[in-house]
């Protein structure tokens, strides 16, 4: 079974101020699939809150994918991908590329994701847009994938 977990990095959802609709969709997609979603948590957009979660899952809770929601447009405070990108040992391009692509045929904004994704230890991290609709798309883009990709990470034998 797949181990998940959904990290919403919001100012306004974390002080309770903004209901998370975009994580409630993730954990209802990975459920369906049999994922158990292990984790879950509201952080501000601060670079510190976003990077301790993804270190403490991957290395103290050994989750198989993390998946962030929000912090990867043009906004000041918008930081996920640069958390992200200090945290992974290895970047996976083809993810965030495979994301913009679907997202492109659906809106030129699209292009405007600066998502990032990559590995840390045994954890596939992903960001995904803040929006419900956005990381939705976006998951749904690429999820098929993710068991592979897991099992290539664990070490699985045949891969």
């Amino acid at each position: 079974m797949v181990k998940a977990g959904i990290l919403t990095v919001s100012d306004m959802g974390s002080k309770g101020k903004r209901e998370d609709t975009a994580g409630a969709r993730l954990k209802e997609i990975f459920e369906s699939r049999g994922w158990a979603t292990d984790r879950y948590a509201i952080v501000p957009d601060e670079k510190d809150a976003i990077r301790d979660k993804l270190i403490a899952w991957s290395d103290r809770d050994g989750l198989d994918i993390i998946c962030t929601t929000g912090g990867t447009g043009f906004a000041d405070r918008d930081i996920t991908p640069e958390a992200t990108v200090e945290v992974v040992e290895k970047q996976v391009p083809g993810i965030p590329e495979a994301m913009r692509a679907v997202g492109l045929k659906k809106t030129p904004m699209a292009i405007l994701s600066r998502a990032v994704a990559g590995i840390r230890g045994h954890t596939l991290i992903i960001n995904l847009p803040g929006s419900e609709r956005g990381a939705v798309e976006s998951i749904e883009a690429v999820i098929e994938a993710i068991p592979h990709a897991i099992d290539v990470i664990r070490g699985k034998p045949g891969h």
